[in-house]
């Protein structure tokens, strides 16, 4: 089963709308920030590790840093799918890339 952003938004925002505050949401992010920036220390030496598998311990991070970006978009009722291919199509002007995030999941299709 493929999660979509919008799919995503939806839920969040039905779970989260009425009464989550951006804030809140923002501070469970920047821990979660934390937890990642933790478990690259561990894979890099620089922290004693003894998790068996941090590569699976990233992936649960990182999901959950996307959890609450889309969270507080949801909340916010911004549109995520189309400001990521806004954004995309301006940097990829910006930087003169050969195709942009809109071409290549056409090109996909």
């Amino acid at each position: 089963m493929n999660v979509t952003i919008g799919a995503l938004q939806a839920y969040l925002s039905d779970r989260y709308g009425g009464w989550a505050s951006e804030q809140s949401l923002f501070m469970k992010l920047v821990e979660e920030l934390g937890e990642v920036a933790e478990v690259l220390n561990k894979r890099a030496g620089r922290k004693f590790s003894d998790e068996r598998n941090l590569q699976e311990e990233l992936g649960t991070e990182l999901a959950d840093m996307i959890h609450y970006i889309v969270a507080i978009a949801a909340i916010n009722n911004i549109d995520l799918n189309d400001t990521i291919l806004r954004k995309d199509k301006a940097a990829s002007v910006k930087y003169h890339h050969e195709i942009n995030l809109e071409t290549f999941l056409s090109d996909m299709t």
